[in-house]
């Protein structure tokens, strides 16, 4: 499915951002909302110059909440956004290069349990910003998995995480690029209800069945 994936699309570039700390906010601001809607909130953090852990910490929730409000919930995601700030702070002075040289399991544990940061979003963060050698497993994933039969949708996180990590590279890169080839596969043609099969790249790969068997088994 990569290599298949790979030769179609090629190097997609993913996390788009000038800085590891622009990938943390996109992570944030993208939760339940388009990514044309992030840019214009993280375009306006610039504008503003606030684009920096300090300065979210240090400004008052409603001012920030006003500047990223096209990301949508912009009153809940500015609570996140101080509030994963505050642990960057914390852990690293702001020094994400610090972040990086930590181990990816206690770093996890760390990001989840800041507010309003789950599996998905934590994930983002450690492999996009991070470099971490992490699978996230998101919409667009389990619907991919589930319709070549490797997974069901409603498989558990972790489990669908245990199912690429038994059978997949765990390199950073690789695992960048797999996450990205994905969602573009999604995007363009495996929609929630409109489905591109005959154009999909993955069409020879298809698997026709009526039943995906729940993963189980995870050590």
């Amino acid at each position: 499915m990569y290599d298949v994936l790979e030769k179609y699309f090629g190097d997609l570039g993913w996390w788009p951002a000038e800085t590891d700390f622009e990938v943390i906010v996109g992570a944030i601001l993208t939760q339940n909302t388009a990514w044309t809607n992030v840019e214009r909130a993280i375009r306006a953090l610039k504008d503003k110059r606030l684009l920096d852990p300090r300065k979210i910490v240090g400004m008052k929730e409603e001012r920030l909440s006003r500047v990223i409000r096209s990301a949508g919930y912009h009153r809940l995601k500015a609570q996140r956004l101080k509030a994963v700030s505050r642990f960057i702070l914390t852990e690293c002075n702001g020094a994400l290069c610090r972040l990086k040289k930590k181990d990816t399991v206690e770093l996890r544990k760390g990001f989840l349990s800041v507010n309003g940061i789950g599996p998905e979003t934590a994930d983002s963060i450690l492999l996009y910003a991070l470099g971490k050698p992490v699978f996230v497993v998101d919409a667009y994933t389990r619907r991919i998995f589930s319709r070549h039969a490797l997974a069901r949708e409603d498989d558990a996180y972790e489990d669908i995480q245990f199912l690429v990590r038994e059978n997949f590279p765990m390199k950073e890169k690789t695992l960048n690029r797999f996450h990205a080839f994905l969602v573009e596969t999604a995007k363009r043609f495996c929609g929630k209800r409109k489905k591109l099969c005959e154009k999909c790249p993955l069409r020879e790969m298809r698997v026709h069945t009526k039943k995906t068997t729940k993963i189980s088994g995870r050590k």
